[in-house]
């Protein structure tokens, strides 16, 4: 267990959190959540002793190990890849190379005999006998190769190195668990083999992550970072989500008597409850669910971005024809004759490993390259807007502010009033729509992007990775505003719950040809494991 007692913590003139007490309990998996700039990296700092609060303190347990999943990929370049996970368990670690360091003597004395014989009882304690085979175990479970496991890190790509640290911090059982964005730059498989390994886990774990279905899958409760405190809810992120809509409701409603939102919370408690999965987070989940009382749920101060795309004109049956495209990008055919063709109620989701495939079909569909050879053609009655992976050319060097950036891309001249008003409503609130459009941040430069896009009335979209850069808040909004959206879409995105929601089509590009569709991502997903666990048998 670790306990936090009346920390506080200030940078400058701004404080992060003040007095904050909370308890992580073991067979508990807690997702921290809270807008950007909240502090929520910061606070793992706190818990591991990276950072020291200025007030307060944090308790472990006596005896207890923590383990952090470390962010620097370079720490451990001269290491073999094997022996960097070991590392994760310090103390194992050092009796290893102690042990070793006695038994290498030349002059083998009795007291280093006396030595050896307590290290070696120490090594056992620790489950020693097993490091090896449980580090292979992990690196295996993550998509490591067995031919990688004496290689050093120095030799590892950076996306292996995310992947051998991952399994660094899960070695060894550790009592208390700290995850700082465990998915970034994972592919499906090592973040579904993750998922796994955290609903199994006995222990305690605190994650901060923007994956909405990673801490739906995972989470026992939410740990939310607002006003400055930390507010522990049960139940996983969508629940939190939904808890803090209905409370902001209620807190509007305030003429409906206490016996109609009583009611009201009871209906939503159950709907939640019956459509948990069996895992054991949700079957500890539901029993703490029917705990909850009206004064449990409270409203958000977060603010969510208003994501609405409206076409102008309602689409037609001819959409797009895909024919034959090719194309070589520095000697890589990234493009090998491509063809499909698009319906108007599709929202197709290009997944898969071929993200430049991706990026390079986008482009010629939006006419900003061309094939080297095959054709494309839209219907008539189509109007696209394209949401590009790299945004940097809209906004480097532009010394615009926000308003004239966005009069650009308003098709009928809109007044300034407007325009305020439009980027007020993507979360740009009074003197910060002065803003050189150059300064924006990652997050800021999206919000910009969705705005044109919004402005534009378009019925096609083509969104390449749109979550990149994003907060929980406006990857909500986001997907709320495109699952409603009346139109046809192409996109690619990292995130599970984003894709599930809104793609009715899915198509791959894989070494052995395209894959196409009509499905659930999580259908594709299924079928896709049923079909090579299938081969692997032959």
């Amino acid at each position: 267990m670790i306990n936090v007692q009346n920390v506080s913590l200030r940078f400058a003139d701004r404080k992060l959190f003040e007095d904050v007490n909370i308890k992580f309990t073991p067979g508990n998996c807690y997702g921290l959540i809270g807008a950007n700039g909240a502090g929520k990296s910061t606070f793992l700092k706190i818990l591991s002793g990276e950072i020291e609060a200025q007030t307060g303190d944090v308790h472990l347990s006596p005896g207890e190990r923590l383990a952090v999943l470390k962010q620097n990929h370079y720490e451990y370049e001269e290491f073999e890849v094997l022996k960097t996970v070991i590392m994760g368990y310090k103390r194992l670690y050092e009796v290893m190379q102690e042990k070793d360091a006695i038994y290498m003597k030349p002059d083998f004395s009795d007291e280093d005999g006396i030595k050896a014989a307590e290290l070696e009882g120490e090594f056992a304690e620790m489950n020693g006998w097993e490091a090896e085979s449980e580090a292979a175990i992990l690196l295996k479970g993550l998509g490591i190769s067995e031919e990688l496991h004496t290689k050093k890190m120095a030799d590892i790509t950076g996306s292996e190195k995310v992947k051998v640290l991952l399994a660094q911090a899960l070695f060894g059982k550790p009592d208390v668990l700290l995850l700082d964005e465990p998915t970034n730059n994972l592919d499906i498989k090592a973040i579904q083999w993750l998922e796994e390994f955290l609903i199994n886990f006995e222990n305690t774990v605190i994650v901060v992550s923007h994956d909405r279905h990673f801490l739906n899958k995972v989470c026992t409760h939410i740990a939310d970072l607002d006003f400055g405190k930390i507010q522990v809810y049960v139940g996983n992120y969508d629940f939190w989500y939904e808890s803090s809509q209905l409370a902001q409701k209620m807190m509007q409603d305030q003429n409906k008597k206490k016996e109609e939102k009583i009611k009201e919370l009871q209906t939503f408690i159950a709907r939640f409850s019956a459509n948990a999965s069996k895992s054991k987070q949700a079957t500890s989940r539901k029993k703490l669910l029917d705990k909850i009382t009206l004064d449990d749920i409270r409203p958000s101060s977060r603010r969510y971005p208003f994501v609405s795309f409206t076409p102008e004109r309602e689409i037609g049956n001819d959409v797009l024809m895909v024919e034959g495209l090719t194309k070589t990008i520095d000697g890589v055919k990234v493009l090998n004759n491509v063809s499909f063709t698009m319906n108007k109620q599709d929202k197709i989701a290009f997944v898969g490993d071929n993200e430049v495939g991706y990026t390079t079909l986008f482009k010629i569909l939006s006419g900003e390259i061309e094939p080297d050879s095959g054709s494309y053609k839209w219907g008539v009655t189509t109007s696209q807007s394209h949401f590009p992976k790299d945004n940097s050319p809209f906004f480097d060097r532009n010394e615009m502010n926000l308003v004239d950036w966005l009069r650009q891309y308003s098709p009928n001249d809109q007044s300034e009033s407007f325009l305020r008003g439009f980027l007020g409503r993507m979360l740009f609130s009074g003197e910060e729509v002065l803003k050189k459009a150059s300064v924006l941040s990652g997050g800021e430069k999206v919000r910009c992007m969705l705005s044109k896009m919004m402005l534009s009335g378009s019925n096609v979209l083509l969104f390449d990775d749109p979550t990149n850069h994003l907060d929980l808040e406006s990857i909500t909004a986001l997907n709320n505003g495109l699952t409603s959206f009346k139109g046809a879409m192409l996109f690619t995105s990292h995130d599970h719950q984003f894709i599930e929601t809104i793609a009715n089509r899915i198509i791959e590009f894989t070494p052995k040809g395209m894959v196409d569709k009509q499905t659930t991502y999580d259908e594709y997903l299924e079928n896709k494991e049923l079909q090579e666990k299938v081969s692997s048998l032959y």
